[in-house]
């Protein structure tokens, strides 16, 4: 489990090519006296191989609403930024990605932030909760 509002997580896969509809090992934060889960995985987007990562509040949705989170993902200046208001546990990982509720970052992109010669996946998501007033 971590703790604080702030995040840094890597995602890598040796064969992102053989990748199709998989998700890695959740994370919960402790954050504000709540928990939260960090969900990566791996879906066709139509014919589109993608990843998406999204945050989880384990609570009912009114509670969700006073958070907020941003993730980013990035390399080689350039960058991806996701903000929004966390889903609930009550909704399944499956209803929040097929709702595209999430950091989007399609497979070419997401070995361009990789970085080397493309054949490995290496992602690197930053992320920040914070309360809403």
């Amino acid at each position: 489990m971590h703790s604080g509002s702030t995040f840094n997580h890597r995602y890598v896969k040796s064969n992102p090519h053989e990748v199709e509809n998989a998700t890695w090992m959740l994370t919960v934060f402790n954050c504000f006296g709540q928990f939260f889960c960090l969900h990566f995985e791996a879906f066709q987007l139509g014919m589109a191989p993608v990843y998406i990562a999204f945050l989880r509040f384990m609570g009912d949705d009114n509670e969700a609403k006073s958070f907020s989170y941003s993730l980013e993902v990035g390399a080689n200046g350039r960058k991806l930024l996701w903000q929004g208001v966390p889903r609930s546990i009550r909704d399944s990982h499956r209803k929040v990605r097929d709702s595209h509720d999430g950091l989007i970052i399609h497979r070419n992109m997401a070995l361009f932030f990789s970085g080397g010669d493309r054949k490995e996946l290496k992602l690197r998501v930053t992320g920040r909760i914070w309360k809403e007033q």
